[in-house]
């Protein structure tokens, strides 16, 4: 079964990761590329100007560069994830197909995506953040209080199991996120809304993806065993 796993983990999320880094690289990456453009502007000014056409081809060198290091750790996130999901549904002894590993998917985006982000929202770069260590463990604390929750919640089926769930998935956000000390910024307000909600997205992707294609290759390895 670990080779099953590891198999169907490893398919899952190169195929699942490729798709998911080309959705990016026409939708968040460029959204990347134009806050960084108005990063640079807010803080050379008019030199930008200056030096654009003799940047230009180490710019598209550094871009090339960007686009494989985004493959490789959308790839390696993907594989992650799916290892994640498939062990803890073979611990629970849950069937392994791709109905059955979607809602685990759903959930890891919730802990991992969509309850940090009502604390802290995606933030394209040059956008006023708090310090970053603090976010991290902020995220960190959620993520984790918030899986642990949803656990609690699915698992224990009872009153005290559900209302200690619904505890921990609170918690983080009364402690509270980290907030930088002022709320200037050089990117526009439209184009940092956008990137929210559109990485939002591709986290919700990154999950169900990689989880799909790994249940689907699971559910085909158990039933070539049986036809043995």
């Amino acid at each position: 079964m670990l080779k099953r796993i590891l198999a169907a983990g490893l398919v899952g999320g190169i195929a699942g990761g490729l798709i998911v880094a080309a959705i990016q690289s026409v939708t968040t990456v460029p959204m990347i590329l134009h806050a960084e453009e108005f990063e640079e502007v807010a803080t050379t000014g008019l030199t930008i100007l200056a030096h654009a056409h003799g940047d230009h081809a180490l710019g598209e060198h550094g871009d090339g560069m960007r686009t494989i290091l985004t493959y490789v750790a959308t790839i390696a996130v993907a594989v992650g994830y799916a290892w994640m999901l498939l062990a803890v549904m073979y611990a629970r002894g849950a069937r392994i197909d791709v109905s059955s590993v979607i809602p685990f998917a759903i959930a890891g985006f919730f802990a991992t995506g969509l309850a940090p982000a009502l604390g802290l929202a995606p933030e394209l770069p040059g956008v006023a953040a708090a310090d970053l260590y603090a976010r991290q463990l902020w995220w960190a604390f959620t993520a984790f209080a918030t899986a642990i929750g949803i656990g609690a919640i699915y698992f224990g089926r009872s009153a005290p199991w559900v209302i200690g769930g619904l505890v921990l998935i609170v918690l983080p956000h009364v402690v509270g996120a980290p907030q930088a000390d002022g709320m200037t910024s050089a990117v526009p307000a439209e184009l940092a809304a956008h990137f929210a909600a559109t990485s939002l997205v591709i986290h919700a992707l990154m999950w169900i993806v990689p989880a799909a294609i790994a249940g689907y290759a699971m559910s085909r390895m158990s039933l070539a065993d049986r036809t043995v």
